[in-house]
C-alpha cells in the first residue's frame, strides 16, 4: 500500500520506517530540510534503539524515502498525521499549529477513496473539525483517529508489536471501509492477536491523554507516599512492593524518585486540563493539578536533600549529576527532571558537572551554562556529591568500590531509587534516596 507520513520527528520517523518494514511503500514528509537529509542518509536525528538499522534496511529496499515536497504524497492512498502538539507558550493548552498546517497541505491533494489517519495527540474535538474539512475538500475521502502509544526507547517494538490498536471513526459505510484499509496496513500485528478497539472519534482522541494522565497519577501517587515516608521514617520502596502485590494496583510505575518529564506526560496532562476547562468540566480534572504539583515538588526536594547531605549548603560543592535525558535509552531532554535539578543546583552556587550516554549534545545546546562532560569519570572526579537522576543501565551497574576512589567525598543521592543501598553503604558511601530512611 502507498502511504505518506506527514511529520518526521520522533513519532513520524519511527512510524514511516516501521510501515516500510511491514512491506508498504512509504514517503515521509517534513518541512525541516536538515532532518529530511539525515533520514534520507539513514541517520536518525535522535537516539532510538533499533531505528538506525531499520532506516538503513528500509531505504535500501526502496520502500522508504523522505522529502520536503508535500506534492509527492499525492500518489499515496493513506496519509498519516504524525506531527507534534507541544504546549503553548505561557499556557497549558496544546499548540495545534503543526496539525492545522498538515491538514491545509493535505486537503488539496486528497483523492476519492483516500484515508487520512491521525496519530498526533490532540485535544478532543480536533478530529471532528478535521473530518469536516476532509469531507468538504474531498467527499470521497475519510478520516480515522489512530492514537500512538510509543515509549521512547521501545518505539520500534511498540510500533511493530503494539499492545493494542485504537480506531476512532464515524459509524458509516465509508468509516468502516476506511477501518478496513487500516486493518490491511496492520495485518501482521492483527494476525498475531493484537487487540483492537473500534470506537468513535471523541473516544479515540481521549484514549492517549487518559492513559498518560493515569500513568502520571500513579507516578505522583507513589511520590506523594515518598513525602509521607520521609516524614515518618518509612521506606517507600518496601511500601511500593507491598501494595504492588495487589492485582488491582500492580507494581509497575510505582517507583518513587525525581518524577516524570519528557515531551508527553507533562504537556498532555496540562492540555487535558485546559481542554476540560474549555468544555466546562474542569472540575473533573482538578486532581491533575496536584499530580503536576507533586511531580515538580520532587525536583525541589532533590535540592533540599543535596543540602542535607552537604552539611546544610551546596555553595561551592562539586556535584556530579549522572543523567540528562528524561529517561534512559533516549536523548530527549524535554522537561528533563535531571537537567532541571542540575541547573537549579548550579544557580544556587554548586559547581555542577553533568554527564549522559546519549543526551550531551542536546544538553549543551539547551543549557550552555552547564558544564557537560562525556564520561562518568570526568563528572565524578574529586566530586563532593554524586547525584543519579537518569537510571541508565551503565549507572545502575556502577561499582561503588571503584567509584569511591575517584571522588573527594563518597556521598550519593539516588534520585531514581534504582541502586542497592546496602551495597553502596557497605562500600563506605553516604547513601540517600527520596522516600527512604
Amino acid at each position: 500500500m502507498k502511504i505518506s507520513v506527514f511529520g518526521c520527528g520522533y513519532l513520524g520517523a519511527v512510524h514511516a520506517a516501521c510501515m516500510a518494514k511491514l512491506g508498504h511503500d512509504v514517503i515521509g514528509i517534513d518541512v525541516l530540510e536538515e532532518q529530511v537529509a539525515q533520514l534520507s542518509a539513514g541517520r536518525a536525528p535522535f537516539h532510538e534503539p533499533g531505528l538506525p538499522e531499520l532506516l538503513e534496511e528500509a531505504l535500501a529496499s526502496g520502500r522508504l524515502e523522505f522529502t520536503t515536497d508535500a506534492s509527492r504524497a499525492a500518489d499515496a492512498v493513506v496519509h498519516f498525521i504524525c506531527v507534534g502538539t507541544p504546549q503553548k507558550q505561557g499556557e497549558n493548552a496544546a499548540d495545534l499549529t503543526f496539525v492545522r498546517a498538515v491538514t491545509e497541505t493535505l486537503l488539496p491533494i486528497l483523492k476519492p477513496g483516500d484515508v487520512v489517519v491521525g496519530k498526533s495527540t490532540v485535544p478532543v474535538g480536533t478530529a471532528e473539525t478535521i473530518s469536516e474539512q476532509v469531507h468538504e475538500a474531498q467527499p470521497g475521502a475519510e478520516l480515522l483517529w489512530n492514537p500512538e502509544f510509543l515509549r521512547e526507547g521501545f518505539a520500534v517494538q511498540d510500533t511493530l508489536h503494539p499492545d493494542r490498536f485504537v480506531y476512532g471513526f464515524e459509524d458509516t459505510d465509508a468509516g468502516h471501509r476506511a477501518a478496513g484499509v487500516l486493518d490491511e496496513i496492520y495485518r501482521s500485528a492483527l494476525a498475531d492477536g493484537t487487540p483492537k478497539v473500534e470506537t468513535d472519534l471523541a473516544t479515540a482522541q481521549l484514549v492517549k491523554v487518559a492513559a498518560n494522565s493515569f500513568l502520571a497519577t500513579k507516578i505522583s501517587f507513589i511520590n506523594a507516599m515518598a513525602e509521607l515516608c520521609e516524614a515518618t521514617g518509612a521506606d517507600v520502596t518496601s511500601l511500593a512492593d507491598a501494595i504492588g502485590h495487589d492485582a488491582r494496583i500492580g507494581r509497575r510505575f510505582l517507583n518513587a524518585g525525581v518524577g516524570f518529564g519528557g515531551g508527553c506526560l507533562p504537556k498532555d496532562i496540562r492540555a487535558f486540563m485546559a481542554r476540560a476547562g474549555e468544555l466546562g468540566v474542569d472540575q473533573a480534572l482538578t486532581f491533575l493539578q496536584e499530580v503536576d504539583a507533586i511531580n515538580l515538588r520532587r525536583r525541589a526536594r532533590m535540592i533540599d536533600l543535596a543540602r542535607e547531605v552537604s552539611g546544610g549548603s551546596i555553595v561551592g560543592r562539586r556535584i556530579a549529576v549522572l543523567g540528562a535525558a528524561f529517561k534512559p535509552d533516549s536523548d530527549d531532554i524535554r522537561d528533563s527532571p535531571a537537567l532541571d535539578v542540575a541547573s537549579r543546583m548550579q544557580v544556587q552556587g554548586a559547581v555542577v558537572r553533568v554527564t549522559d550516554p546519549q543526551a550531551m549534545d542536546n544538553a549543551r545546546k539547551k543549557f550552555p551554562d552547564l558544564t557537560c562532560v562525556d564520561t562518568v569519570e570526568e563528572a565524578v572526579a574529586d566530586a563532593d556529591l554524586v547525584v543519579l537522576l537518569t537510571e541508565w543501565r551503565e549507572y545502575v551497574a556502577l561499582d561503588p568500590v571503584a567509584l569511591k576512589e575517584q571522588v573527594a567525598v563518597p556521598a550519593l543521592i539516588d534520585g531514581r531509587n534504582c541502586l542497592d543501598p546496602v551495597a553502596w553503604r557497605a562500600a563506605g558511601w553516604t547513601y540517600r534516596a527520596l522516600g527512604r530512611p
